[in-house]
């Protein structure tokens, strides 16, 4: 069986928007070949100036540079069709598949922001997504969602049928997200100029991430009592509204926007951070959540699409527009010591579901089903 993987999205650089997505496909080329039976072969198809080797994976090199969405594109719809006919099966990592492919296939679907919050995308882009998207998956012989959440969604707004469905979700590292030394933290947060206490947001500042709720309910804890709440992540869209709200409510001595962390840094800022806080209204899956609760940081997070399942019994849940509620949980993580031991606890064993071999297993699972 010879497997062939789209995996040209690896040609551009992880931004803060493609991060999650980029280490989804990479770790799954890292861990597929391992999992897979010994008669099983893989080819990795990459742009020209991608170095990238896994284990047990051939890797196939386009002649040209995909690093632009708009060369990966012309790429893949008009050239790759041409040079896949040595696959039994093909493997779409990113929503879209080549219109002209005629082998059995798979696409991966990480989320429908582009259907459900289209301001974010150029015209083009959004109408490229919105049309391909939804024909890869009808044409597709399964479509994997990476969590329970986008797999209802991507059957709701694409009419597909819920057993042509699978759901594989992401894992972590748990060599990288993982309880640090004190001391190692403690240098961190002198170097960064970081207080012993302190909040933290990771993610991108636009609407969806209802971070204006969050400053709202932030801004109703006692004044003298407040720990400072950093958030760290690039501007997005429409986030005149988060720095309005800080200036409102006169939180600009305690509220810190970090810009983008960059991944290396991120298990540092997990482990300093007192509490990590996600108020997000959609997730494909939310990977910053299973990544805090990992490094032992206890969370509240919104009770909102895929959230509730990266999140489990660990920590808290808040009504998304709940305000009060929002405020009420923030309290409790200020006030109560044994609360945040807890969650720290509950976050372990809630972050030990999620690895890349079942990832890998899972993925193999829904080839075997697309062959059948």
């Amino acid at each position: 069986m010879h497997i062939g993987l789209n995996a040209h999205l690896l040609s551009g650089k992880a931004s803060y928007r493609s991060a999650g997505i980029h280490g989804y496909i990479f770790n799954t080329l890292a861990h597929l070949a391992d999992a897979a039976p010994d008669d099983w072969h893989f080819t990795a198809m990459v742009g020209a100036a991608n170095a990238a080797h896994f284990p047990g994976m051939t890797m196939r090199r386009s002649r040209m540079a995909t690093d632009s969405p708009l060369r990966r594109i012309l790429w893949e719809q008009t050239i790759q069709p041409w040079q896949l006919d040595d696959f039994d099966l093909y493997h779409a990592l990113a929503f879209v598949a080549p219109v002209w492919l005629r082998k059995p296939m798979v696409v991966t679907v990480y989320d429908l922001s582009f259907l459900h919050y289209p301001q974010v995308l150029t015209p083009a882009r959004r109408l490229y997504l919105r049309l391909f998207t939804r024909l890869t998956c009808q044409r597709a012989r399964r479509v994997i969602a990476i969590s329970h959440s986008t797999a209802q969604d991507v059957v709701d707004s694409l009419g597909l049928a819920p057993d042509k469905v699978d759901v594989v979700v992401p894992g972590y590292d748990p060599a990288v997200f993982r309880p640090l030394p004190p001391v190692e933290t403690e240098a961190f947060r002198q170097r960064k100029g970081l207080p012993d206490r302190f909040w933290l947001y990771v993610g991108t500042l636009e609407p969806r991430k209802n971070l204006t709720t969050l400053l709202e309910a932030y801004a109703r804890l006692p004044q003298p009592e407040r720990v400072p709440l950093l958030l760290g992540g690039g501007k997005g869209w429409q986030y005149d509204d988060i720095f309005a709200t800080i200036e409102r409510h006169q939180l600009a001595d305690e509220v810190r926007w970090l810009d983008y962390l960059p991944a290396e840094e991120l298990p540092l800022w997990y482990n300093s951070a007192e509490l990590f806080v996600f108020p997000s209204l959609f997730e494909g899956f939310g990977l910053p959540v299973l990544e805090a609760m990992a490094c032992g940081t206890p969370v509240i997070v919104s009770d909102a699409s895929s959230l509730p399942e990266v999140a489990g019994d660990a920590g808290r849940t808040v009504a998304p527009h709940n305000v009060p509620a929002w405020t009420d949980a923030l309290y409790t993580a200020l006030t109560d010591a044994n609360w945040r031991e807890q969650s720290r606890q509950q976050g372990f064993r809630e972050a030990a579901r999620y690895d890349w071999h079942t990832t890998a297993r899972q993925t193999l699972r829904s080839y075997t089903c697309a062959l059948m």
